[in-house]
């Protein structure tokens, strides 16, 4: 049966993931606490004050800096706290709309910084929708079937991390999700609609467990489908809830 194998948001963009079983999808929203904050470096061309949404290249993100892969992450909804923790670093615990708590997250992140990029300089809070690399409000969705095709071709297991997504589904057949595109679907109480495909970035090409680039993702998936695509982006259209081990209908 197809269904919800895996839920994952990412508190802060590119700095870490955190494991869900449920999530309430909201019309219109990105997925709840998903890149609220995100990282912005030196060279970025927004305001500290702005809380819109912003391109991905204004933030220090895994593709420029792939230590930051490793990192995973924990929130409080209710306080804000957020709890960040790397194999090299240890751990750090902060508030980001806290000016002199963001200071100590960045501070403490600093050592993942190649010398040669642009050093993280504020946080922001996008207060409508979450920081995604999408113009419009999406939700990731990634097939473990898909994977799978891609971890045979590879010769080796490959890590669902390295993809970053919000949904995981499996009981499909490999890249039977591109098909969906322009399709509604149901999981859950929640239907969404699929825009898009989503290319990828350096960011896969770096292992999630020590942040070190060890794998060609961007040539497998070239050789496997012709593009460097992976999962799809889609919209929530009407809210509702989804748990692991939902259900998934396709319109």
């Amino acid at each position: 049966m197809a269904r919800v194998s895996e839920l994952f948001r990412y508190p802060v963009k590119a700095h870490g993931c955190e494991a869900l079983t449920q999530v309430t999808l909201v019309a219109g929203k990105t997925f709840p606490w998903d890149r609220v904050w995100a990282v912005a470096h030196e060279a970025a061309r927004i305001d500290p004050d702005s809380t819109d949404w912003a391109p991905c290249a204004n933030f220090s993100r895994a593709a420029k800096a792939p230590a930051l892969m490793a990192i995973r992450a924990r929130l409080e909804e209710d306080t804000g706290l957020v709890h960040l923790s790397h194999p090299k670093l240890g751990s750090v615990s902060g508030n980001p709309d806290l000016p002199e708590d963001a200071a100590k997250l960045i501070d403490w992140a600093k050592p993942l910084m190649p010398e040669d990029r642009a050093p993280s300089a504020f946080i922001v809070r996008a207060t409508d929708r979450g920081m995604t690399d999408s113009a419009f409000p999406s939700i990731s969705i990634n097939s473990l079937d898909t994977l799978a095709a891609l971890s045979a071709a590879a010769g080796a297991d490959i890590s669902t991390l390295r993809f970053r997504a919000n949904i995981w589904v499996e009981g499909f057949a490999p890249w039977q999700e591109f098909d969906w595109v322009g399709k509604e679907i149901r999981i859950g109480s929640a239907r969404l609609a699929v825009r898009e495909r989503i290319g990828r970035c350096l960011a896969t090409a770096a292992n999630p467990d020590s942040g070190t680039r060890d794998l060609d993702t961007l040539g497998l998936l070239k050789q496997a489908s012709g593009a460097q695509d992976f999962g799809v982006y889609a919209e929530v259209i009407h809210g509702g809830e989804i748990r692991i081990g939902d259900g998934i209908e396709i319109l």
